[in-house]
C-alpha cells in the first residue's frame, strides 16, 4: 500500500511575528485542525506548536515549508481545492512572494513511512531539474503509486482537480 507525500515552500513577505503575517498566523490552527480531520489525512509536518513555522531547512529565514501525507491523490486534492483550504490558498500571495521556481511536490510512499524534509527538498530538487517524474510529480503532472495503472500522456497532462 501507497500513500501520497506532498511538500510545498514558499517565501514569507515578512517574519511570523511581523503585524503583516497576523492574520495567516490567526489561521494557521483551524486550517491544519482541518487537515488533520479530513478523510485520508495521515501526517503532517509539526513542532510542538502544532505547526511548522519555526522548522527552518533554508539559509533564508523567510522561507517556510509545509509537509504532509495522504492516503491518496484525491483525498489531498479535496483537502487542498474543495475545503475551506482554499480560500486560504487564494490568500497566498498576501503572505508570500511569488517564487520563480516550482515550490510543490509530490512523490509516493510506501504507508508506514514518513517522509524526511531532506528527503522532501531532493524530491523538489528532482523535480525541478528532470520535471515530473514517477519519482517527484504534480497535480498537473501525476504519476501513478508503483502498483497502480499507468496513467496516459493525456490523463497525466490534465489536472485531476
Amino acid at each position: 500500500m501507497w500513500h501520497l507525500a506532498q511538500l510545498n515552500i514558499g517565501r514569507l513577505r515578512a517574519p511570523v511575528d511581523d503585524p503583516a503575517l497576523a492574520d495567516f498566523v490567526a489561521n494557521l490552527d483551524p486550517i491544519n485542525a482541518l487537515a488533520d480531520a479530513t478523510p485520508g489525512f495521515v501526517w503532517r509536518l509539526q513542532t510542538e506548536e502544532g505547526n511548522a513555522t519555526a522548522i527552518r531547512p533554508f539559509p533564508d529565514d523567510l522561507m517556510a515549508i509545509n509537509m504532509s501525507v495522504w492516503e491518496s491523490m484525491e483525498a489531498l486534492a479535496d483537502y487542498v481545492y474543495r475545503s475551506a483550504h482554499t480560500a486560504f490558498l487564494r490568500r497566498r500571495g498576501e503572505w508570500f512572494e511569488r517564487l520563480r521556481e516550482v515550490y510543490l511536490v509530490l512523490w509516493w510512499i510506501p504507508a508506514g513511512t514518513l517522509p524526511t524534509v531532506d528527503e522532501a527538498l531532493a524530491r523538489l530538487d528532482h523535480l525541478r531539474t528532470f520535471g515530473p517524474t514517477p519519482e517527484a510529480f504534480t497535480f498537473r503532472q501525476p504519476f501513478p503509486h508503483p502498483d497502480g495503472p499507468a496513467i496516459t500522456a493525456d490523463e497525466r497532462n490534465t489536472c485531476p482537480v
